[in-house]
């Protein structure tokens, strides 16, 4: 990206004189500095797009900027929302942004030049907040993998080690966040992609409640439900702030998530009690060894809980390790991917070619055309009576007294390599083999957070994931903010040069 000709924008450290690092204020910070005058929208967004201009060329996370636009709107009337004047990144999937290129990893799309004719519901409410999109980030190619290494756009790169991946298929947004580009990233989740990048990129990823989120007016669902929007942050408090901002019905959806008895930003600093938490240290399917990391991860967790007063022990719901879960959800991944590349042939007005979509996504088409409807329909079916035996040990039907939180890795291992889910021979096992503790809680609608609670020796995250019973973020949010304090990460940073 060009760099701006001229004096370079003052920093927000100089123009507020509130810290010599402003790239690592989270959004709630830099919207107190707005609100006190300390600092205006203009000048975060100018800090912002200096960032994004120096350290992009290096992580390719932002690759629709819209800098000049951004600029435009934090020099005219905001909304008087949480996060006014707030720069912030669209994820380049599922949340449209009129006018703005919209390209859902596809060389299709990039090829067509195609654009946005109007906002999501989602846009709508991150603009009423008062957040300024400085640009829209990098995807895996329809959100099908968990790195983000699409054709058409190349590699985003983790600000830990830039030859590793920054997970998928929020992982353009997840690198911005990390590297101090911006504090919120929009992410979105279907089989883990909040979490995942959130833990390859040492971040919070709130995952909510099934449908808390509206997914409209282009959607009701996806995945079967599975798929669901947030954002990758900083902090605890923005996740809970930015749930806020976003959640809640929309005319037409579906069917919604129950509202909270109170706004989720009032659950950081309150006490979560007692709680019952039960540790998973290895891949539910059997025949998978356990990365030992990311086992130190959970144990060191579950000490640390225990110190906290919570009572702590290894469980987890038996059904976790039903095996057909993985094929049956798969086919339903390769169903709503197809349908997905139907509306790409619609907008290209010709049939797909094998140069239009990648290999992975080619083999969902296949799968997906031609599955009889009665066999996705039978497999739904197994996928929600699966659920009811996963989320009874939530909830359990006889009244006898369930867990409160689930305590599992993210990962089954590090940040892979570069390259290493992408190989043509041995990518899609070697995604399977790591993708062991989310896709389970997309298919049951639960809400679950990764913290960035453990690092290895040589420095790489490794996210601890936190699952809640259904609706109930308002207490992974406590326990969240707890261990926060009890354990705060706000000043461990990556070593890309600022």
């Amino acid at each position: 990206m060009a760099g701006r000709a001229g004096k370079r924008t003052p920093t927000v450290a100089t123009v507020a004189g509130v810290t010599d690092q402003p790239q690592w204020l989270d959004a709630t910070a830099q919207a107190e500095l707005v609100r006190r005058r300390q600092a205006s929208p203009r000048e975060l967004v100018d800090a912002a797009i200096e960032r994004v201009e120096r350290l992009d060329p290096t992580l390719n996370a932002v690759i629709h900027p819209r800098f000049e636009k951004a600029r435009a709107e934090a020099d005219g009337p905001l909304p008087d929302g949480p996060f006014r004047g707030v720069p912030f990144v669209l994820k380049d999937l599922s949340a449209y942004s009129a006018g703005d290129p919209y390209h859902g990893g596809t060389r299709l799309l990039r090829g067509l030049g195609h654009t946005a004719s109007h906002d999501s519901y989602l846009t709508q409410k991150f603009r009423a907040a008062g957040f300024i999109a400085v640009g829209r980030t990098n995807v895996s190619e329809l959100g099908t993998t968990i790195t983000t290494e699409s054709v058409a756009w190349g590699p985003a790169r983790n600000p830990w080690d830039v030859e590793r991946s920054t997970g998928g298929s929020s992982g353009g947004s997840a690198a911005a966040v990390a590297a101090g580009m911006v504090a919120v990233g929009h992410a979105n989740d279907g089989g883990g992609s909040i979490r995942i990048p959130a833990a390859n990129c040492g971040l919070v990823g709130l995952k909510p409640s099934r449908a808390r989120v509206s997914d409209g007016p282009d959607s009701g669902d996806s995945w079967m439900g599975s798929t669901v929007q947030g954002a990758v942050t900083r902090s605890v408090r923005d996740a809970a702030s930015v749930l806020d901002a976003i959640a809640g019905y929309m005319p037409g959806d579906p069917y919604t998530a129950p509202p909270p008895a109170r706004p989720f930003a009032a659950e950081v600093g309150a006490t979560p009690g007692a709680l019952r938490i039960g540790l998973l240290d290895h891949p539910p399917r059997r025949d998978l060894a356990g990365d030992p990391d990311c086992a130190d991860a959970v144990h060191a967790t579950g000490k640390l809980l225990e110190s906290l007063g919570h009572h702590v022990e290894v469980a987890h719901p038996a059904a976790l390790e039903e095996p057909e879960t993985a094929r049956r959800f798969g086919l339903v991944v390769a169903a709503w991917t197809a349908a997905d590349l139907a509306d790409l042939e619609a907008i290209a007005g010709r049939p797909l070619t094998d140069d239009d979509v990648e290999p992975e996504n080619l083999h969902y088409l296949d799968i997906g055309r031609h599955m009889p409807a009665v066999d996705y329909v039978l497999g739904e079916v197994w996928l929600q009576r699966w659920c009811r035996r996963v989320v009874e040990w939530w909830h359990p039907i006889d009244g006898s007294p369930g867990y409160d939180v689930l305590v599992s890795p993210v990962l089954n291992g590090p940040p892979p390599p570069l390259g290493y889910l992408t190989d043509p021979e041995h990518g899609i096992g070697r995604m399977l083999d790591l993708l062991q503790y989310t896709s389970q809680f997309n298919v049951t609608g639960q809400p679950a957070i990764s913290l960035p609670l453990h690092w290895t020796a040589d420095g790489l995250p490794i996210g601890v994931q936190f699952v809640g019973g259904f609706a109930r973020e308002d207490i992974l949010i406590r326990l969240a903010a707890q261990l926060e304090a009890a354990q705060p990460w706000a000043d461990r940073h990556p070593p890309v040069p600022f």
